[in-house]
C-alpha cells in the first residue's frame, strides 16, 4: 500500500474568508476565566449572520477555561499553536441531553447523559483543526466520580457530533477526555486524520475514536493512547441499537500508530497480551429486556500491513456459532512474540475468510488462497 494513498478526499478541506476571534467576543486565555459566554457568543454569530463560505473562529494562544458548548453549520474551529481550550472542572456547568436513542439509556448509567464538551446536532460543513492546539477535557474529576461509584448519569464525551455530515477533525490535540474523546454518531462522511489523542493509562473508557452508527468514516496518520479501546466502531446497543437500524460501515483506518496494554492497533509496541482481538460476545447489556436471540452481523472487515513485537498471542477471532465472521481477510500482518514460553498461537472460531503473507501462520479457518475470496480485492 503506497504511503501516499488516502480517503481523506470524501471531505475537502474549505477556506473560511470570514475570520472571527474568541477575543472579539471577550475571551480570555489566562485559564482562570470562564469563557463559556465568549464561545457561545461567537459561535451564535456565525450561526445566524450566515456568511458566504462559512466563518473560521480563532482561538489565539493561550488556556481558555470554558464550559461545554455546541458547534454550528459551516463554520472552522482553528487552534493556533499553543492554545488550548480547557474544560471546567466543575460538573454543575454540565447541562443534561437525552440518550441516544440506539443505545435507550446513558451507556454508563440510566436516563439521561451529559453534554459533551464540544457538541453539535444535525450540522453539515463543519471543522475542527489548527496548528495542532489542544482541547483538554480536565476528566480527572470524572474519573474518580466513577471510581468512586458516586455517577448520577454517564459522564460526557470530549467531542460528539450527531447527525452531522461533511466533518473535518484534523491537526489537534485531544487530552484527558472524562469519557469517550471523538464520538460521532449518526454522521456521513467524516475525515479524521493528523491527531493526538492522549489519556493515562488508568483513565476508564476513554476510547479515542469511536465511530457510532455512522457511515463513510475516514481516519487516518493518527496517534492515540488512552485508558480503552484506541478505535472503537459501535452500532448502537443491544435492542436499542437493533430497532435504529443504522449500522456501521464504510470505516477505513489507516497509518494509525497507539499504545494500550490490552488494546492496539496497526503498529504494536511491547507487551501486549493480543495483537488482533474480535470477539463476538462481550457479554454487556442495557438492561433485562435484550433479545438474547438477536446476533450481531460482522463481514467483509479487512485488515492489512500490522506489524508488532513482544506480542503475547498474536491474535483472537472468536465469531458466534449462529452468526459467524465472514469474509475475513488478513493480509501482510506480522506480530512477533516475547520471549519465553508463554506465547500463545492463534485461536479461532466461528470465523471465516483468507490469510496472506501473515505470520505467525493465523487459525486453519482463514485459507491461504491469495487471489479468491476475502482478500482478493485488497491484495
Amino acid at each position: 500500500m503506497p504511503s501516499w494513498e488516502t480517503c481523506s478526499w470524501i471531505v475537502p478541506m474549505r477556506y473560511r474568508y470570514d475570520k472571527i476571534s474568541i477575543t472579539d467576543f471577550g475571551g480570555v486565555g489566562d485559564g482562570v476565566t470562564l469563557n463559556t459566554k465568549a464561545f457561545r457568543a461567537a459561535i451564535y454569530r456565525i450561526e445566524h449572520l450566515r456568511r458566504r463560505g462559512g466563518t473560521l473562529l480563532y482561538i489565539p494562544p493561550g488556556e481558555y477555561l470554558t464550559g461545554p458548548f455546541n458547534l454550528t453549520s459551516h463554520m472552522t474551529l482553528y487552534l493556533a499553536r499553543g492554545a488550548v481550550i480547557k474544560a471546567t472542572m466543575d460538573t454543575e456547568q454540565w447541562p443534561l441531553v437525552a440518550p441516544l436513542p440506539s443505545y435507550g439509556r446513558g451507556r454508563e448509567r440510566p436516563g439521561g447523559r451529559y453534554m459533551s464538551f464540544i457538541h453539535g446536532d444535525g450540522l453539515h460543513d463543519v471543522i475542527i483543526t489548527g496548528e495542532n492546539g489542544t482541547i483538554d477535557g480536565q476528566g480527572g474529576v470524572w474519573w474518580n466520580m466513577w471510581r468512586q461509584r458516586t455517577l448520577k448519569f454517564t459522564r460526557p464525551n470530549l467531542i460528539e457530533l450527531m447527525n452531522s455530515r461533511g466533518v473535518i477533525i484534523s491537526n489537534v490535540i485531544f487530552k484527558n477526555s472524562p469519557f469517550w474523546n471523538i464520538h460521532p454518531v449518526y454522521c456521513s462522511n467524516v475525515v479524521i486524520r493528523y491527531v493526538t489523542i492522549l489519556a493515562p493509562a488508568d483513565s476508564p473508557n476513554t476510547d479515542g475514536i469511536d465511530p457510532d452508527s455512522s457511515s463513510h468514516v475516514c481516519i487516518e496518520d493518527s496517534y492515540i493512547s488512552t485508558g480503552d479501546d484506541l478505535i472503537a466502531v459501535k452500532s448502537g446497543w443491544d435492542e436499542y441499537g437493533i430497532a435504529y437500524g443504522r449500522p456501521s460501515h464504510g470505516i477505513t483506518i489507516r497509518r494509525g500508530r497507539g499504545y494500550k496494554k490490552h488494546h492496539s492497533l496497526r503498529r504494536i509496541h511491547g507487551g501486549r497480551e493480543k495483537g488482533i482481538k474480535i470477539s463476538g460476545d462481550v457479554g454487556d447489556h442495557p438492561d433485562e429486556y435484550y433479545n438474547r436471540n438477536a446476533l450481531p452481523v460482522l463481514k467483509d472487515v479487512v485488515i492489512k500491513n500490522i506489524w508488532g513485537k513482544r506480542v503475547q498471542q498474536p491474535g483472537l477471532i472468536q465469531g458466534l456459532k449462529n452468526a459467524p465472521f465472514t469474509g475475513i481477510c488478513l493480509s501482510n500482518i506480522h506480530l512477533r512474540g516475547a520471549r519465553g514460553p508463554r506465547n500463545l498461537p492463534w485461536q479461532c472460531s466461528d470465523v471465516r475468510g483468507a490469510a496472506v503473507q501473515v505470520s505467525p501462520w493465523p487459525c486453519s479457518q482463514l485459507t491461504s488462497h491469495q487471489q479468491t475470496g476475502a482478500c482478493s480485492s485488497s491484495i
